[in-house]
């Protein structure tokens, strides 16, 4: 009964809150969307001109397509909400990592993201025009040099730390991405050590002295990471864990 309460009024929005692998969620989006999440990623797989949601190639199934589990419920909730996600307006961002190759699934989905190019950020001879969804190519990206050229675009790069020094402007790049366990490998249970924390600070600002906004993924879901991601101004945490993360970003006013 609380639970059901819970999600019969406005939901605070949370920035910070990413849901990884959402699809994997009993309702995807709509369970991060209750949660307040302003940040969702979505595998996709090209089958037979569909854009297929899902982590492995074998489990796909034809109904699952990013059009009708993100985009089309996405336009429904910003129609309802005036131009906006939520009932305030809020920042949020649709990750969408391609599972297959590059040259022939993103062909598809920007073809598919201009049916939806109301709600979509888009940039036009250099022009950005701000709206309620801006969507990040993650996985097997096209080439950032493709992306630059293209026009109207309707989704940027997500960067690595390798790109930390690149010119790239933040409407093309405007988050820079990691594995937290290759990169960081600190696990929450022990102090870090000083070198780890000095390298992972200054990746930090180095992204936000770019105007880039920084998220790890594979990071331990426990709150004492949480609350060092906190604490170092990381811009994304990432979660499977939607409940949990709410609680903790709440009871910390974030």
């Amino acid at each position: 009964m609380i639970l059901i309460l819970l999600f019969l009024v406005d939901v605070t929005p949370l920035a910070r809150a990413h849901a990884h692998n959402d699809y994997e969620h009993p309702r995807p989006l709509l369970d991060a969307l209750d949660h307040g999440f302003c940040s969702v990623e979505t595998d996709i797989f090209l089958r037979d001109g569909q854009l297929l949601v899902g982590h492995e190639a074998k489990n796909l199934k034809p109904e699952r397509t990013l059009e009708k589990l993100y985009l089309a419920p996405l336009r429904e909730r910003v129609i309802k909400n005036q131009g906006h996600v939520y009932s305030v307006p809020t920042k949020f961002y649709l990750f969408v990592d391609l599972k297959t190759h590059a040259k022939d699934t993103y062909p598809v989905l920007h073809e598919l993201l201009a049916k939806y190019h109301g709600m979509l950020t888009e940039v036009t001879h250099g022009k950005v025009t701000e709206r309620a969804v801006t969507v990040v190519l993650s996985g097997n990206r096209p080439s950032l040099e493709e992306l630059a050229t293209q026009s109207p675009r309707y989704a940027a790069y997500d960067g690595r730390l390798s790109d930390l020094d690149s010119k790239a402007p933040t409407h093309l790049m405007p988050v820079i991405s990691d594995n937290w366990a290759s990169k960081i490998r600190w696990g929450g249970s022990a102090p870090m050590q000083t070198p780890t924390r000095e390298f992972l600070q200054s990746c930090i600002q180095k992204a936000h002295s770019q105007g880039r906004l920084i998220r790890f993924w594979a990071t331990p879901e426990k709150e004492a990471v949480w609350k060092l991601l906190l604490d170092l101004q990381v811009d994304l945490i990432n979660t499977d864990r939607l409940s949990e993360l709410r609680a903790f970003l709440l009871s910390n006013n974030r």
